[in-house]
């Protein structure tokens, strides 16, 4: 009852803010379920919390969503240079008998924006380096390859048996520099990260609104490994349209605690969901996630990136 008279109560006024966080409200259940004094007062306070909210926090709000829905977007096909992406996806939408709606999130995959920005390249037209030759010397890939990660790195952070861990021209650290052979079509060539992922984005964005009349968001994801952690996860990066981080400092959790350092990255949580319905060996390189309330922001995946003076590992 209470966890209804909560709901219903944040639903009436309709307020794009009127949400109670589902801890506070397992909590009032649990109160009313032991009868403790004051629970009605306690209600009262809780739907005060969650709908008077100042204009200076209001867009600082975190709401949770009852639910998401995230679909691929299928029969998107072969990506060339030069391909219009925002007219693949709104055509293999038609083909599904989707649409696009206001405030979905349009994750793509680094690989077809590469593909269609001409950022692909045959490791074999290019001349190894000294510093290639070595790394090839220790790996199972050849010194072109390598030299080609060289070239696109701003600085080697990790180089062992073979393996390199740099940083790109963006300020990303990851394996080879993003440079990837997999998904590539005709065998020797490789593609390289955006130049400008957030540009990618924000230009993509701009499509898809002109077209199809909403307000999206659009999120550029890639692959990345994890330090002291097995597995890949998809991570953002490029953003448009949407903050990347939720930022829950200085707000209090269910019991009082005021929170310091969460801030949790929104837009790679996004894209590692997304990837759960592209897969990697199924060709579905873009994935609708609709229902998320997320902060809609001129913003950079850039802001994702922790900074040297606050990087304990550099």
């Amino acid at each position: 009852m209470v966890l209804n008279m909560v709901l219903k109560c944040a639903g009436s006024v309709g307020h794009k803010h009127a949400l109670v966080k589902p801890r506070s409200l397992i909590l009032l259940n649990d109160l009313q379920r032991r009868q403790v004094p004051h629970t009605t007062n306690i209600v009262a306070r809780m739907v005060q919390y969650a709908l008077i909210i100042t204009p200076a926090l209001e867009e600082s709000c975190i709401c949770m969503p009852a639910e998401l829905r995230i679909f691929p977007v299928l029969g998107i096909g072969e990506v060339h240079p030069g391909d219009d992406i925002a007219a693949l996806v709104l055509a293999a939408l038609t083909q599904m008998g989707e649409t696009l709606a206001e405030r979905d999130i349009v994750v793509v995959t680094q690989k077809i924006v590469s593909k269609a920005e001409h950022r692909i390249i045959d490791p074999s037209t290019i001349e190894p380096s000294h510093m290639a030759r070595m790394a090839a010397a220790q790996g199972h890939k050849d010194a072109a390859y390598y030299e080609v990660v060289l070239r696109e790195s701003r600085r080697i952070v990790k180089m062992d048996r073979g393996v390199l861990v740099t940083e790109t021209h963006h300020g990303l650290i990851c394996a080879n520099a993003g440079v990837d052979e997999s998904n590539v079509a005709g065998g020797s060539t490789v593609t390289l990260l955006p130049i400008d992922p957030d540009a990618s984005a924000s230009t993509l964005r701009a499509a898809l609104h002109e077209r199809a009349g909403v307000d999206v968001a659009v999120i550029i994801s890639d692959t990345f490994g994890r330090a002291w952690r097995e597995g890949q996860v998809n991570v953002a990066i490029g953003v448009a349209g949407i903050a990347p981080l939720a930022d829950y400092a200085n707000q209090p959790d269910a019991y009082g605690y005021v929170m310091h350092a969460s801030n949790i990255a929104i837009a790679d949580e996004l894209a590692s969901a997304a990837e759960l319905v592209m897969g990697k060996v199924d060709a579905v390189p873009v994935a609708i996630v609709r229902g998320y309330p997320y902060v809609a922001a001129a913003a950079s995946a850039s802001q994702l990136i922790r900074a040297p003076e606050k990087d304990l590992f550099r």
